[in-house]
């Protein structure tokens, strides 16, 4: 049977378009985005690796980690969770594995990228690709192994290494080979934005990277374009980098710091869910 959370992706995919999907690189991100309403979130592996290893999305994260960080996700929220599975860990049978790791621990949708081994950003210069046809084969390797309906969403990164023409091409091709969603990184003119829904007959993602090389349009201008999902994969963990800095100078600086200054105590615990805890404690208590 399909995942609930498969089913409502799918409908979003089928029903909206410009839905907005912040990436998470923790559970209580995840807890806030769900908090806040958002109809789905991101497992981003930039994220992750920025947060969990303080390190620069260079392809440091493995699947292991990616799938602790899924399952924890799951653990607390029902929303669709799309997972960035970076070059799907290897080649295409490491691919068969990462498929069945990450449905396991909860993914609604799974992200394999057309990057060389190991990765890195997007947005950053330097990239290598894989062939078509190695790519090829790792999507073909993902849709045999699913079992959940789940979705795969083919990343191409062409644009920035062979240029908008290839990346479109190898787009077209990974349509042909089955993909769910097709998810073409580093689109840098607006021009490039109104071409992609237009020219690829398959659900769209588009990457918004805060400083990145992708114009930034509203979420209604993109569901105009035709894009289904809108991604900011790392706008909270933006956020927290110059919020945490702000609060943490003001205690170093002062040597005491205001309960306003930072979210309050009762509200960690609400977002937490600690009240369903104390009542599940009392049901079993002697």
């Amino acid at each position: 049977m399909t995942p609930h959370h498969v089913v409502l992706l799918r409908r979003l995919l089928n029903e909206e378009k410009g839905v907005l999907v912040p990436g998470a690189p923790n559970a209580l991100t995840a807890r806030i985005i769900d908090d806040l309403g958002f109809k789905g979130l991101y497992v981003t592996g930039a994220g992750v690796t920025n947060m969990f290893l303080g390190l620069p999305d260079l392809g440091f994260v493995g699947l292991s980690q990616m799938a602790e960080h899924v399952a924890a996700i799951r653990g607390i929220t029902d929303l669709p969770v799309l997972v960035d599975a970076e070059t799907g860990f290897g080649n295409a049978l490491n691919v068969t594995h990462t498929v069945r790791t990450l449905e396991q621990a909860g993914a609604s949708a799974i992200q394999i990228e057309d990057q060389l081994f190991p990765k890195r950003c997007g947005h950053f210069a330097g990239k290598q690709l894989i062939s078509q046809d190695e790519m090829v084969g790792k999507l073909r390797a993902a849709l045999d192994t699913r079992r959940n309906d789940t979705l795969i969403i083919a990343r191409t990164d062409a644009r920035g290494v062979e240029g908008f023409e290839s990346a479109i091409a190898r787009a077209e091709r990974y349509i042909e080979t089955g993909a769910d969603v097709i998810f073409v990184e580093a689109l840098e003119t607006l021009s490039e934005l109104e071409s992609v829904p237009n020219r690829l007959k398959a659900p769209q993602l588009l990457n918004l990277v805060l400083g990145g090389k992708t114009p930034t349009v509203d979420a209604e201008t993109a569901s105009n374009l035709g894009f289904s999902l809108v991604l900011y994969a790392n706008a909270a963990l933006q956020a927290a980098i110059r919020g945490i800095p702000q609060a943490l100078r003001e205690l170093r600086e002062r040597g005491t710091l205001d309960e306003r200054a930072v979210a309050s105590f009762s509200e960690r615990q609400r977002l937490v869910g600690k009240a369903a805890f104390d009542a599940l404690e009392a049901r079993y208590r002697d």
